[in-house]
């Protein structure tokens, strides 16, 4: 049962919809461009008194992008968010949000200093009044306002730059709803015209990047209302899985006894409404998760089949991409569509443990951040680009860095502890095991070359055993070290 299928669809006033915090939402911020909001702790903008940071001008990336957007100045989402702030809050050090009054992921205290590092665990291997817990914050969220941001209801030329005021407020759960639409709805041309080869989030390298952020969001958030500093979001391991082991009323809702297109009046969230994209209609029922047992198995660890795209090339391969794909067409209903997936919170198991593999591709091959394509990317998805539509702000690059770097790691991943000794060797080392044989090759090719110069050596001072030491000349004289040229292959 998808949730479609729980109880009727709520229909998109606007479908240009988007975030933004609540203290911008108003008609000075967006006619002066300007999204700095005062920090509670000093009351000035981005808590600049207490050098958390300073309001800033955007410095946006002048990358060139990809072909497959042939538009400029059609969509808000370009160069986010130029369109309604171009001035925003830059924090420092270890500070982070729209008002630099929290802490980066992975740091926490009353001056972020202190490192944290929270583990991400299997569903079945929570108790469960751990995961009663779980499912009871996915209500509260489902029934707590935001406090921090509301959605727009109207693009900003319908808003009169600003003047014309079109905000709404919204439940904590819809709001990621929201925010996964906004980033990968088409583009709207006017009238019934659009553009569907556009998506923010996906079909491009930022896919992975995107939804990591996200994840670590959406924690955020329910670390915020429930006050639980050491929530994690769960994860499905679906590898081997034959059936939907998760359908089921005590877990994410199990199928209807007599309409299999509606999940279980016994499920957590059979009462839950749904938030869809542009051209549903009120109370149209869309089918559940009605696929026939298949298995979902992991048979290749690449970037490319987890994230559609290659990350040096930027290039999607839509016959290649099926690790993530295969479960969201698996479950069919909302989860089975794009823009509307995230309304089943199955969304938040299965991305859970597709950035955990993510997670093990960074690991296994340690990639630097030039992997990650600069440019020619898809609109949104260089390395340097906003990612939309967050605010504040974050570039595809920041998270295409290790889970521990962020402050959390995954159960089945986890590791003995290393000294930050072993740490600082271990990119050396891996280079090592790359280039070995080139380093035995050229241990024995510089053995037989000291042999032969020894045998030269001796011989000469046979010749010159008579010779003063004061004029023989030394070795080295005879090379020219400026002129060497060293060069390895890996």
């Amino acid at each position: 049962m998808s949730l479609f299928a729980m109880g009727f669809l709520l229909v998109i006033l606007q479908p240009s919809t988007g975030q933004f915090p609540r203290a911008c939402a108003n008609t000075q911020s967006l006619l002066r461009k300007e999204c700095c909001p005062l920090w509670d702790g000093d009351g000035s903008p981005c808590g600049e008194s207490s050098n958390r940071g300073a309001c800033q001008a955007i410095l946006l990336s002048q990358a060139p992008l990809g072909p497959q957007f042939p538009f400029s100045g059609v969509d808000d989402r370009e160069d986010w968010p130029s369109v309604f702030y171009n001035r925003t809050c830059k924090c420092k050090g270890n500070f982070m949000g729209f008002n630099c009054g929290e802490c980066k992921f992975g740091f926490s205290g009353l001056n972020c200093t202190e490192r944290r590092l929270r583990t991400r665990r299997n569903i079945f291997q929570l108790t469960n009044s751990e995961k009663d817990k779980f499912l009871a914050y996915l209500n509260l969220a489902k029934n707590t306002p935001s406090q921090d941001y509301v959605i727009a209801t109207g693009t900003y030329t319908q808003m009169n730059n600003g003047s014309n005021l079109m905000f709404r407020n919204i439940n904590m759960y819809d709001l990621f709803v929201w925010m996964h639409y906004y980033a990968s709805r088409d583009t709207l041309l006017g009238g019934s015209n659009v553009w569907r080869d556009i998506d923010f989030a996906h079909e491009a390298p930022g896919f992975l990047p995107w939804h990591r952020l996200f994840l670590l969001l959406w924690e955020r958030e329910i670390q915020k209302i429930t006050g639980d500093e050491n929530f994690t979001i769960p994860y499905w391991d679906w590898r081997d899985a034959e059936d939907c082991v998760v359908c089921t009323d005590e877990y994410m809702g199990g199928r209807h006894p007599t309409n299999p297109n509606l999940l279980s009046p016994a499920s957590f969230f059979s009462s839950w409404q749904v938030r869809t994209g542009r051209g549903e209609k009120r109370g149209k029922k869309k089918k559940g998760r009605t696929r026939g047992r298949e298995k979902l198995i992991v048979s290749e660890l690449s970037y490319l089949t987890l994230g559609f795209a290659d990350p040096r090339t930027a290039i999607s391969n839509i016959s290649q991409s099926g690790l993530h794909n295969a479960l969201h067409i698996y479950m069919n209903g909302s989860m089975s569509q794009v823009q509307g997936s995230a309304n089943d919170p199955i969304f938040l198991l299965h991305h859970a443990f597709v950035d955990s593999i993510f997670e093990r591709w960074l690991r296994r091959h340690r990639p630097i951040l030039e992997v990650y394509p600069a440019a020619n990317a898809p609109i949104g998805h260089n390395r340097e680009n906003y990612m939309v539509p967050f605010i504040p702000l974050y570039r595809n690059g920041e998270f295409f860095i290790p889970s521990r770097e962020l402050g959390y790691d995954y159960e089945y991943l986890q590791e003995p502890a290393l000294d930050s000794f072993q740490e600082f060797l271990i990119p050396y080392l891996e280079q090592a095991r790359q280039i070995w044989p080139w380093l035995v090759g050229a241990a024995v090719i510089g053995g037989i070359v000291t042999a032969v110069l020894s045998s030269l050596i001796l011989a000469c001072k046979k010749k010159r055993a008579g010779t003063s030491p004061e004029i023989q000349p030394l070795l080295t004289e005879s090379e020219d070290y400026n002129n060497i040229s060293y060069q390895s292959h890996f």
